[in-house]
């Protein structure tokens, strides 16, 4: 198989100052952040409920949330499933469980039983740390054993234990991400794979110790998670943390608390681009995009509207960041950019996917053997992205091999929509696939063909059979009735040519 060798973008190096070798010393995720917790103390961490709260008390907090889950009996490679809304209680409990070692499994606050169901059967966590309503009594409906309690950690105080003192091998993260077969696999993550990631970032977007996030994507998702709060404590910064996006609330508070950087999804960036006052965006020192593919259209709206040069990036849950626009120097329109720091990338020369390795890239999936030897190939992790690369060095993705879908920065498996639709009485086939969308990316369609002498349901009527069964996202907003579905000589649905079907409800 012929390859194309990319290289790195590490050039210009900034008038700032950017040295991470006493976290990077420590060799561990958990070690990196004790350091800059640990030193000026009393500087503000993270905003949330009109507070901020400082290194020393967020870590103090973390020692205590620490003490209860060790004195409930849980130790070191414990897996602890969490969720929650976005806020300080989250982060702690997160960064608790971090620092004792156990396994974190994060997971979407927006999930239904038989989502959650699947996830907790395969993880098998000890303990899980939610705060919606019903999780609860799903998780103890599925499995009674399992340990159940709010993200504030509503458990007896107890003395604080030895923490920080796992290996940098030692798993952190089970991320549950959707593939093109089968059910999601919980890819993991070692503390040195995280550590891998976040130093990469930092080093190429100069993230130090003054810049402030305003963070508003949510915890479960590695761009808010493994990103916005990893990389916010790696190097020692200061987060304004929302519950959720508003893009009101968004320009109100990146003026009343002078934040430097924003990560956002591009259906974010569309709404802002048309706000009242979305100026602001250009004082600020970084606007990232990423989780989805940012339009050319889009990316010049807001440089030509607001005068805000957008930076977006790609990465992958099993890989986290491997490729962004530079910093220093032309940040195209349409384009993915460069491979990060320590990141190798190359293409099939004949299908032109991206494939990659490196210190970031994930250990393989949670008890699926299969899947891990099929993903990584000699060392190489097979994205199922394809890209083009310019005379420049700079990669556009084309397309994907899989099926998955992106959808506002959320990922969609056909199937398990497919799976949930195909029992509703009026459908006697049904294919989904994702279709082009300014403000989502993609959007979620079906195509259905109805049962003989029925009428082919509507989007609200599909909207109200599913939302007890499907995250609001997975639900499609379009729905296209067809006579029959187009299928190769195997019976495989061409889900391609479904999207040259244009005839929308």
């Amino acid at each position: 198989m012929g390859r194309t060798q990319i290289r790195s973008w590490l050039e210009h190096l900034p008038d700032r100052t950017f040295d991470y070798s006493s976290s990077l010393e420590q060799k561990t995720l958990v070690g990196a952040w004790k350091i800059c917790l640990e030193s000026k103390s009393s500087k503000p961490l993270f905003y949330h409920d009109d507070s901020w709260i400082s290194r020393s008390e967020f870590l103090e907090k973390t020692n205590v949330i620490a003490g209860r889950l060790n004195s409930a009996g849980l130790i070191t490679g414990d897996r602890v499933l969490i969720s929650g809304k976005t806020s300080v209680d989250l982060a702690a409990a997160h960064v608790a469980c971090l620092r004792l070692g156990l396994v974190v499994i994060p997971v979407n606050g927006a999930y239904q039983k038989l989502e959650l169901e699947h996830v907790v059967r395969d993880a098998q966590p000890r303990a899980a740390l939610v705060d919606h309503d019903n999780w609860a009594d799903w998780i103890s409906d599925i499995d009674k054993n399992i340990l159940v309690k709010t993200t504030a950690v509503d458990l007896p105080d107890g003395p604080v234990p030895q923490l920080d003192d796992v290996t940098p091998d030692a798993p952190a993260l089970i991320v549950y991400t959707s593939g093109t077969t089968g059910r999601p696999k919980g890819a993991v993550h070692t503390q040195a794979s995280l550590l891998a990631g976040v130093h990469s970032v930092a080093l190429a977007w100069r993230w130090i110790e003054s810049d402030r996030l305003l963070l508003c994507l949510p915890l479960f998702h590695m761009h808010g998670l493994g990103l916005g709060l990893h990389g916010t404590l790696f190097v020692g910064g200061s987060a304004v943390l929302q519950t959720k996006f508003s893009s009101e609330a968004v320009l109100s508070e990146l003026i009343k608390h002078d934040c430097s950087m924003f990560f956002g999804v591009p259906t974010m960036y569309h709404r802002l681009v048309e706000s009242p006052g979305a100026e602001v965006l250009n004082s600020l020192r970084l606007c990232v995009s990423g989780s989805a593919p940012l339009s050319a259209d889009l990316h010049q709206r807001l440089k030509n509207n607001i005068g805000v040069d957008v930076l977006e990036r790609y990465g992958t849950t099993e890989t986290l960041m491997l490729i962004s626009n530079p910093y220093n120097g032309e940040r195209r329109s349409g384009s993915v950019g460069i491979p990060l720091p320590g990141v190798e990338v190359i293409l099939d020369e004949v299908s032109g996917e991206i494939l990659v390795r490196g210190p970031s890239v994930f250990d393989g999936y949670w008890g699926n053997e299969q899947a891990t030897i099929e993903a990584l190939i000699d060392g190489w992790f097979h994205t199922g992205d394809l890209a083009e690369i310019d005379e420049d060095g700079y990669l556009s993705i084309v397309g994907r091999a899989k099926d998955l879908i992106i959808t506002g920065g959320f990922n969609v498996y056909p199937r398990e929509v497919e799976d949930v639709l195909i029992v509703h009485n009026d459908i006697a086939e049904i294919a989904v696939a994702g279709i082009q969308s300014e403000e989502w990316g993609e959007e979620v369609a079906a195509w259905v063909v109805p049962v003989q002498n029925s009428t082919c349901p509507t989007v609200s009527e599909l909207r109200d059979f599913a939302m007890d069964l499907l995250t609001d996202y997975k639900i499609p907003r379009r729905v296209i009735g067809v006579s029959s579905l187009p299928r190769n000589s195997l019976g495989k649905v061409l889900r391609y040519e479904l999207k040259e079907t244009t005839a929308y409800e």
